[in-house]
């Protein structure tokens, strides 16, 4: 059982201006040891989930899920791994990467000993990414997309050629405990709905973010649990 006792740290700055208590333990695990989470959103209790879950899809976009059924639970489709992606000036960047449709490497050959392998020396997994369009988060452009850097279509590729400027994030704790994520190509733009409308099924597209700031606001505030915490009561936030 993951408790307080194994996060020493006193204090965890994410991505600023608001620091992680060190027992918040489902945003630590997130963010620093890259467990796979449940994004809740604030309002209504619902959670992120790809539109497809298998891992040959990667046109498809991110829905809203008030209810986790066997199959999506079964898929993994309600997971999500924050994974570290770098800095943007003294920002740490992060991938919002599916647990669904996870492709498992093959095992890396005579010549390439030690590539791509995570500390434990096994191969480390091909996970499908959200990335955003070029153009985002104009009407016709807000949607995003989950899927390997190579898979995804041309516009949701980095302008500079490169695969992952499109897939990166600012990962902003808010006041309340929550995150939010600010792509790094849109910085006046925040993950949120179409029609901002948090409801069962709506679609997950960029939003502009009217507050200014990096902390968003409570209609596009995540929540990360881990599966001893899904059943934490939300409605405190507005009290």
């Amino acid at each position: 059982m993951y408790t307080q006792e194994r996060t020493a740290m006193s204090n965890l700055v994410v991505g600023g201006p608001v620091a992680v208590n060190s027992y918040d333990n489902a945003i630590v695990a997130a963010l620093v040891e890259n467990r796979p989470v449940m994004l809740v959103h604030a309002f209504n209790g619902g959670f992120l989930r790809p539109a497809e879950l298998k891992e040959d899809s990667h046109d498809k976009g991110v829905k809203l899920a008030t209810k986790l059924d066997p199959v999506t639970k079964e898929a993994q489709g309600h997971l999500w791994h924050i994974t570290p992606a770098g800095f943007f000036g003294q920002r740490p960047l992060y991938f919002i990467e599916s647990a669904a449709g996870q492709v498992s490497p093959k095992p890396a050959g005579a010549g390439a000993a030690g590539a791509g392998r995570g500390d434990d020396g096994a191969p480390k997994p091909q996970r499908r990414r959200i990335t955003v369009h070029q153009d985002a988060p104009e009407s016709t452009a807000d949607t995003v997309q989950v899927g390997l850097p190579d898979k995804v279509g041309d516009k949701w590729r980095g302008k500079n050629g490169a695969p992952e400027d499109t897939q990166l994030w600012v990962v902003t704790v808010t006041p309340w405990g929550g995150i939010t994520f600010v792509p790094i190509t849109h910085p006046d733009a925040i993950l949120g709905f179409k029609d901002h409308a948090v409801a069962a099924d709506s679609e997950v597209r960029l939003t502009y973010n009217w507050g200014g700031d990096f902390t968003g606001t409570v209609i596009n505030t995540f929540y990360p649990r881990l599966p001893n915490e899904w059943s934490v009561p939300y409605h405190h936030v507005f009290t």
